[in-house]
């Protein structure tokens, strides 16, 4: 009887791709299924809760896998993170149900964006923040955040291509749980958005566009409006990938 194991996996994006396989490219999907491969001896296709993009990193990703074999879960955790390359790490690994699926299952996520302001910039953050000589009016963008919470088409922040257009399903329509900032260190913040669900890059291209409102280049009715627009050319810059960290996914269970 196949076996489902459920992980959590926490990675540093930087050498990687995204999560989703490539022929001929890093990605954290294929170093996974690797690993799986060489633990197990089959070859199982390990899903994800969500494909993110190249340079994004993750806290908590929820991944996925069947196996016939009866290796206990926490040998199969101490198992993959001796095969899997450092900058890859199996927090935890559970027998799941048979239905489990880390995408369908899941019912919200976190997203959390790091702003970095410390001039000189230390180059031990560089990877994993957006480093600003200047300090945005964090003010102004906690109140253009607030426009956020709730039930809207977040077309004005979706990336070409995020979804097929024909397929039946909400659209771009998505529900914002929480947004807000918080505190990073002595010189920095953390943008952080709660959500029933992304749109490919929403989360880079809200920040890119509340740094415009932070920098007086956008009032909070200007950024409503870019929201009601239902259009990416009148939404802001995509920030930088290194910056953004999934920190969680959720279940029902």
């Amino acid at each position: 009887m196949k076996r489902n194991i459920a992980l959590e996996v926490a990675f540093d994006g930087t050498a990687y791709c995204g999560w989703q396989r490539q022929k001929e490219q890093r990605t954290i999907q294929g170093e996974l299924e690797a690993a799986v491969i060489r633990l197990t001896g089959e070859n199982s296709s390990v899903h994800g809760a969500g494909r993110t993009d190249a340079g994004v990193h993750a806290l908590a990703m929820t991944a996925a896998f069947f196996t016939e074999g009866n290796i206990p879960a926490d040998g199969i955790l101490r198992g993959l993170n001796s095969i899997l390359p450092d900058d890859i790490v199996v927090i935890r690994a559970i027998d799941a149900g048979a239905d489990f699926h880390p995408r369908k299952s899941a019912v919200g996520k976190v997203y959390a964006y790091r702003l970095s302001f410390a001039f000189p910039a230390l180059p031990t953050e560089r990877l994993y923040c957006w480093q600003m000589s200047v300090k945005p009016d964090i003010e102004a963008m906690q109140t253009c955040m607030a426009r956020l919470v709730g039930r809207h088409d977040f077309s004005s922040f979706e990336a070409s291509g995020s979804r097929d257009p024909r397929a039946e399903g909400r659209g771009a329509v998505r529900t914002i749980f929480t947004a807000g900032l918080a505190p990073s260190g002595d010189d920095g913040v953390i943008i952080r958005v709660s959500g029933d669900g992304f749109l490919r890059h929403m989360v880079r291209n809200i920040v890119g566009t509340l740094i415009e409102a932070g920098r007086g280049r956008m009032s909070a009715e200007e950024f409503a409006a870019v929201m009601a627009a239902k259009d990416r050319a009148a939404a802001g810059p995509t920030a930088p990938a290194r910056g953004l960290f999934l920190e969680k996914v959720f279940y029902k269970f």
